[in-house]
């Protein structure tokens, strides 16, 4: 009896001991690697919030834009693709340069969640300043407010901006 009860602790403890030596990012919890970067011929922009870096796809963190294909208004009343618009910015901003991002989380799907830059710019921080963007925390509302005074981007269009953008203080 008491080798069977030995054999039943040591079938419990084994896994609990290994499960707890192991690192914590093999169950899912962090990215294993929490800096990523890529060279300017392997970026690929993917829309104005989201890079892919080689294979790695990154969210850009703290922001939102509009998705490829919303349509905007003009104030002439004609529509355009204002997503399309907030992707052309962000291609520009990294046009022929290297991106490092610093991976901060993962999103639903799976992607990163990073905080990236391409020759000292921020690119999330820049998308709200020049109004391509909005933020979706405190850290960029000042900026966001400022290019909302100011007109810039997409802020241009007023009533036209992307729908989602109507309403915000």
């Amino acid at each position: 009896m008491r080798g069977a009860a030995l054999l039943l602790s040591s079938a419990v403890a084994l896994p609990l001991v290994i499960a707890l030596g192991l690192p914590s990012n093999l169950f899912g919890s962090a990215p294993a690697d929490r800096q990523w970067a890529a060279d300017a011929p392997d970026i690929r922009i993917v829309d104005g919030e989201t890079l892919a870096l080689g294979e790695r796809v990154v969210r850009l963190s703290g922001i939102a834009a509009p998705t490829r294909g919303e349509r905007c208004q003009r104030p002439d009343g004609q529509a355009f693709d204002c997503g399309g618009q907030a992707t052309a910015a962000l291609t520009r901003m990294v046009a022929g340069r290297a991106v490092s991002c610093r991976i901060v989380g993962r999103d639903g799907f799976g992607r990163g969640i990073g905080e990236c830059e391409a020759n000292g710019l921020d690119l999330g921080g820049r998308l709200v300043a020049d109004g391509y963007a909005v933020a979706t925390g405190g850290a960029l509302r000042t900026a966001e407010h400022a290019a909302r005074s100011a007109g810039r981007g997409l802020w241009a269009y007023g009533a036209g901006a992307p729908q989602e953008w109507h309403g915000r203080d």
